[in-house]
């Protein structure tokens, strides 16, 4: 064996290697900049000295409650080297912003909880990652609590119960949060008080050490919680600014859940740039066009479903033209190509780009050829439409043979699997060593997506394993709604599929059989009632917006046959509207 060497002996040391984080981004932008807007939340405005100040803090403050790196207390049975993990349940709001700072600056890893979730499965997530403290906007106190109480009562009370921080937001109601002060929750900004703003904070020895959690549901009972390290997501902030062109003081809207692979991490990038963000609770077209006009927005990302909302806005909604190009990127389900040439006809410049929980977000891109500037407007889109090339920060990407590992022809016909290699993949999924050995099987993390290569060298997805369901950009198990929809008593058998949807991309269709006992007279009754269960059972965005009755198809062996069901709900056309 040939030892590779190098031409000196020159060994690292303090002053020529540190740590990759890109914590260092926020001191960086407080230092040269530190009277520019660093967020603007409705009335609430900070620069970028004060959220560094605040970010401190936070890093203080949980660091004095044993909060930190290599943390023992106040849990024992954490192992020695484990570090504490902070949940935040909450939208786009100042506090989330600071988490993903002043969180890891304390040593802890930051798991940003989707908010649309119920609480069964929150439940699940804070048991698991044994959350030490749980920060909650006061909007989703409830949902929190209802949570909490039911890992106590699977823990029969054995469960440490983390400490509850409740996120004040003065553009609400006030009420759920005198709810949750008087149910003994602390109040973020006193939280903050209790921690210094010229705290000292460590970046880590290792770039290796976690510095976020992130849960994604599979086909699997449990979601799956992936595990990223400071390495990867500095490489990926940065990465973001230099596929999109992003300049130095951008300002970035926030249409896209911070919770979503941690923004995908434009959390850290816009610190890096020195940029602006400009916080959206809720993402309506009237508010995206008003901030464009009014906030200066240049940059924002979105799911396809955001999107298509901005283009069939009422003119009420708009404002329009646009006072400057603004540049787009989309990820989750592929983007109709009309909807990708409406977006340009109204000013918008569309990135399109692919990834997964797993490589820190966007990980490809459909990079733009000049050449394309010269096509037609419908084949512009359809050639945006595919997922494209691997990121800067991304070394491998290519679609094999999952069988044998063998690169696919670049024919643009022949499918294979998307497999991806680099520093933007993750460290693993926590306490899940049989799925990190399939995940990684071969030396590459296999995504479970079917795409084909085109002789330019860019993929197009053409289908996915596993029966995922993408709507509006979330990710949905076909086989945990059915799980769910086997509780209702009259279903006998379901199968649950993707169906077009104009709104979301695509929706859940849920084929069922009636257990004999339901007559065929009483189908309106029982669909309607299967939704109204659905609707208690699961988050909102898993029930099923059609359902269908009759036998399933099934192969020799009794296994049932997706794919005709998959060709019947495709035939049936898209759902011209949500009703849910």
């Amino acid at each position: 064996m040939v030892v590779e060497r190098d031409i000196d002996h020159l060994p690292k040391n303090a002053a020529n290697y540190t740590a990759l984080t890109p914590l260092s981004f926020l001191e960086r932008a407080a230092m040269i900049y530190p009277n520019r807007k660093s967020l603007i939340h409705g009335s609430v405005q900070y620069t970028w000295l004060q959220t560094y100040r605040r970010c401190s803090q936070l890093a203080s403050a949980l660091t004095k409650r044993s909060i930190t790196f290599g943390t023992t207390e106040p849990y024992k049975s954490f192992p020695l080297l484990a570090s504490c993990q902070v949940a935040v349940i909450a939208p786009n709001v100042p506090a989330m912003y600071e988490a993903h700072f002043g969180i890891p600056m304390a040593g802890a890893v930051l798991n940003a909880v989707n908010v649309r979730l119920n609480a069964d499965t929150i439940a699940f997530l804070l048991g698991h990652c044994s959350a030490a403290v749980v920060m909650v906007d006061q909007e989703f106190f409830p949902l929190a609590e209802e949570a909490l109480k039911i890992l106590e009562d699977k823990s029969q009370g054995k469960s440490n119960r983390p400490l509850i921080v409740v996120i004040a937001d003065k553009n609400c109601d006030p009420a759920p949060l005198q709810y949750a002060l008087d149910k003994g929750a602390v109040e973020y900004d006193n939280f903050l008080e209790t921690g210094d703003p010229d705290f000292l904070w460590k970046p880590p020895q290792d770039e290796w050490q976690s510095i976020a959690l992130g849960y994604t549901s599979g086909t699997t009972a449990s979601p799956k919680g992936v595990v990223l390290h400071h390495r990867g997501a500095y490489l990926m902030a940065l990465s973001n600014a230099v596929v999109w062109s992003m300049k130095e003081g951008a300002v970035y809207l926030w249409t896209l859940p911070m919770f979503h692979c941690n923004g995908w991490c434009f959390t850290w990038t816009l610190a890096a740039i020195c940029g602006t963000n400009i916080c959206l609770r809720q993402v309506t077209a009237k508010a995206v066009y008003s901030a464009i006009a009014h906030l200066g927005v240049t940059h924002f990302s979105a799911a396809p479903v955001v999107l298509n909302t901005i283009v069939n806005a009422s003119k009420e909604e708009t404002i329009l033209p646009l006072p400057r190009l603004v540049h787009v990127s989309t990820a989750g389900a592929s983007p109709p190509p009309p909807v990708l040439a409406a977006m340009t006809q109204r000013g918008f410049r569309v990135l399109h780009t692919y990834g997964l929980s797993e490589t820190y977000g966007p990980s490809t891109l459909c990079t733009w050829k000049p050449e394309w500037d010269l096509l037609p407007t419908d084949v512009q889109a359809r050639l945006n439409a595919r997922q494209g090339v691997r990121y800067v920060s991304l070394e491998h990407l290519d679609v094999v043979n999952p069988t044998d590992m063998t690169p696919v022809p670049a024919d643009g016909k022949t499918m294979g699997e998307i497999v991806f290699r680099g520093n933007v993949v993750m460290k693993g999924y926590l306490k899940n060593p049989k799925a990190n050995e399939a995940a990684f099987a071969g030396g590459w993390y296999h995504s479970g997506d079917l795409a084909v290569k085109h002789p330019d060298g860019y993929i197009e997805i053409k289908d996915r394993s596993k029966d995922i369901i993408i709507s509006g950009g979330e990710n949905i198990s076909s086989v945990e709604v059915e799980n769910i929809l086997y509780q209702h008593p009259a279903i006998l058998e379901v199968s649950v599929v993707a169906r077009p949807d104009e709104q979301w991309g695509e929706s859940p269709c849920a084929f069922v059989t009636l257990k004999p006992a339901v007559k065929e007279t009483d189908q309106q009754q029982a669909a309607e009632d299967i939704i109204k269960f659905s609707r208690s059972k699961m988050p909102r965005y898993w029930v099923p917006k059609s359902v269908f009755f009759g036998p399933l198809p099934k192969t020799a062996t009794g296994k049932i046959q997706k794919h005709l069901l998959r060709t019947k709900a495709k035939e049936m056309g898209p759902l011209k509207k949500s009703r849910l």
